[in-house]
């Protein structure tokens, strides 16, 4: 049976945690911009978040089949931009990272990411449920490697690390075997080990942030200030906090860039473990209910769109989260829906808003 397509059918409650994240970021960009010249940044991250809202009503009434339909054009277009960053992008702390447009700066590394969710999602749903060729693992690896490779000589390590999950994701929904991706694995690990001891991709800086958190205590002024200063903020925020616009760590500049990659420190610093907590629930709450989703979903191609879309935002969370715990390097991944930033914003809501496309055909012939 025909069911008419409704904004009944739009997923209000995941709206709803989805903006308790975002109002929790406005709260927090202000208290860590207050007393800086950049105090006007909750206003242009309240724009952001609107600009996003607005984008994902609109992806959500696009047909997510004709989405897959333009997705090689897009991905297309976004290797060409990710080409012309590098020759005549805006070079901002020694990595050329973003286009001028007119008054607005543009990041594709950021859309690149959804980009790939929809290829990636189109490649394997057009494969069909059957068990992998090499060729079809090659190829796939090849769609993603090209623009990892593009973002990395930005350099910007960070985001080329984001597209690894949607490869991941892909190839686990696709119906990768055990064998192939425990040689994957192997291959993976000797290839890392190579790359590292070579030292000609990664740039000194990046090696030091890798290494800095196995003991932030060798380098405190240098590699490890980061890290240190985002444990004493996390640490001295106790059960519950020293309260909004209060944290020493934050408000005498000691953490560094806490409206950005730090937020989560800033805000574990002024609502304490409670209220860390409380923002990691709302985290897990909104990946389960887009896995829920995947579930639902009409056709293979949904499914795997929202789960690469979770595949995403689960490894920014992790990284994000243990960054500022010490537990992962700093590689400068922003938390989605929290850190200041149009294009990590204007992405994760636009994806939501793909997923919700999703969600509101799953009875749709």
């Amino acid at each position: 049976m025909r069911r008419i397509l409704s904004f009944r059918d739009f997923d209000w409650a995941l709206l709803l945690m989805v903006l308790a994240l975002c109002g929790i970021s406005l709260i927090e960009v202000h208290s860590t911009t207050m007393h800086t010249r950049f105090a006007s940044f909750e206003s242009k991250q309240m724009l952001f978040i609107a600009g996003g809202v607005a984008g994902m009503f609109i992806l959500a009434k696009i047909d997510y089949h004709r989405l897959l339909d333009w997705a090689p054009w897009a991905y297309g277009i976004f290797l060409v931009s990710l080409v012309l960053v590098k020759l005549i992008g805006h070079k901002v702390m020694g990595a050329r990272r973003w286009i001028g447009i007119g008054p607005v700066q543009f990041q594709p590394s950021e859309w690149v990411k959804l980009v790939l969710v929809l290829v990636i999602a189109r490649y394997f749903a057009n494969l069909g449920a059957r068990n992998l060729t090499w060729s079809d693992i090659f190829k796939a690896f090849a769609m993603v490697g090209i623009p990892m490779i593009l973002v990395l000589i930005q350099p910007d390590l960070g985001t080329t690390l984001t597209y690894a999950p949607i490869l991941i994701a892909g190839l686990f929904l696709g119906g990768i075997s055990f064998k192939q991706a425990a040689i994957l694995i192997t291959c993976f690990l000797v290839l890392a080990g190579g790359v590292w001891s070579s030292g000609k991709l990664l740039k000194p800086y990046q090696k030091a942030r890798l290494t800095s958190f196995i003991n932030p205590a060798n380098d405190p002024r240098g590699s490890g200030y980061q890290i240190n200063q985002s444990l004493i903020a996390v640490g001295s925020g106790g059960i519950w906090g020293k309260g909004t616009e209060k944290g020493t760590q934050t408000q005498g500049y000691f953490l560094p860039i806490p409206y950005t990659d730090f937020i989560f420190a800033a805000f574990s610093e002024e609502h304490g473990f409670v209220g860390a907590v409380f923002v990691l629930l709302l985290y897990f709450l909104v990946l389960m209910r887009l896995i829920q989703n995947a579930q639902t979903a009409a056709d293979l191609s949904g499914s795997l769109i929202i789960m690469g879309i979770v595949a995403v935002l689960t490894f920014q969370i992790l990284v994000n989260v243990g960054m500022v715990i010490g537990l992962m390097p700093v590689t400068g991944i922003p938390l989605p829906l929290m850190s200041y930033g149009g294009s990590s914003v204007l992405f994760t809501f636009l994806a939501l808003g793909v997923a919700m496309n999703v969600r509101m055909r799953r009875f749709v012939n």
